[in-house]
This record gives C-alpha cells, structure tokens and sequence, in this order.
C-alpha cells in the first residue's frame, strides 16, 4: 500500500490522466460544427453562414448574399481531391442545366494553389463562378470536415440540403430541383 501511495506512481498516474484528458478535449474541440446536419434532420433550414471570398479569376470580393433569390449550390473542392474531380463534370451540367432558372453552381476552392486550381478548371472545363478560400476559413463555419462537400441553400439564403462527400444525379434531381419550383 505504501508503495502506491510513494510520490512516483502518484505522479505518473497524474500524468496520465492529464494525457488523457487532454486529449479527450483535443478531440471534442476538433469535431465539425454539424449543427447544419442536425436542423436538416429536424426538417429546419437554417441560414447560410455570411461567406465573403474573392473570386478566383480577377479577385474581386462576393458574398454568398450576392446570390439570395437564386438556388446555390455551394460546392467546396480542390484540384488535389480525387472525387472532387470525379463530380466536376456532373457539377458543369447541372449548372448549364439551372442557369435559365435562377439558379447556380458555385465553386469554392479550398485551400489550394491557385494555378492548380485554374488548371483543374480548364482540364474539366467549368464555367461556373469559383470563389477561392485559400485558408480554408470557411470550412468551419460549414462544418466541412473533407472535400468535396455540397450545401444546396434556397432562395431565401437557407440550407436545404448538404452532401458530405460527391454528389450524384439522385442527390442534384432529389435536392435541388425541387428548389427550382419552390417560390421565392
């Protein structure tokens, strides 16, 4: 009994349970703001954090409130991300699919060097407006954890759907066009 109470397992023990827990508070401080998940699961349309990003062509500044009365779909990507570049074209169509109808894809390139990134949007040939995000500020404020990540947000500047991970044709006809009927 003595010996568990001596001053060096008393001070290991210690050690380890202050490793511990800061550790458990390093990993709870981390974790992704998913409180846009939990409101599309509560059937609620939260509003669109404020974004205001320069362009990647020209530089100058838009918000995403440049866009209200429109269906966004917002997507995040990089030229570095292997799925980013598989749904790129699927992106390009649906938006040649919603510009008539006061709708858009819009492009946020996350952290990223920025030939990369043009040469990424010349290779697939998007025409969509690109945002650039070179520090990644906005990842948090969506909750992004990975690329690509997909925000559809209506017209009145609310989330109404999000993709963590590629969208598909399902995801676009199941999400967004239903949008492109509701009034603003």
């Amino acid at each position: 009994m003595r010996r568990l109470l001596a001053p060096i397992p008393i001070a290991v023990l210690s050690a380890v349970v202050a490793l511990v827990a800061l550790l458990a508070y390093g990993l709870a401080s981390t974790q992704p703001d998913r409180g846009i998940d939990d409101a599309l699961r509560a059937g609620e349309r939260e509003a669109a954090p404020a974004v205001e990003l320069p362009a990647l062509e020209g530089g100058a500044r838009q918000t995403l409130a440049d866009y209200r009365g429109q269906v966004v779909v917002l997507n995040f990507w990089a030229s570095w991300c292997d799925p980013c570049r598989e749904e790129s074209p699927l992106l390009q169509r649906w938006h040649e699919r919603i510009a008539n109808q006061d709708a858009v894809v819009l492009g946020v390139d996350v952290q990223d060097v920025d030939d990369d990134a043009r040469k990424f949007i010349d290779e697939y040939r998007l025409t969509f407006p690109m945002l650039r995000d070179g520090s990644g500020d906005t990842r948090e404020s969506f909750g992004i954890l990975s690329l690509p990540e997909t925000f559809v947000i209506d017209r009145q500047g609310r989330i109404a759907a999000v993709r963590r991970g590629p969208v598909d044709d399902q995801f676009m006809r199941e999400q967004v066009q239903p949008l492109l009927e509701e009034q603003a």
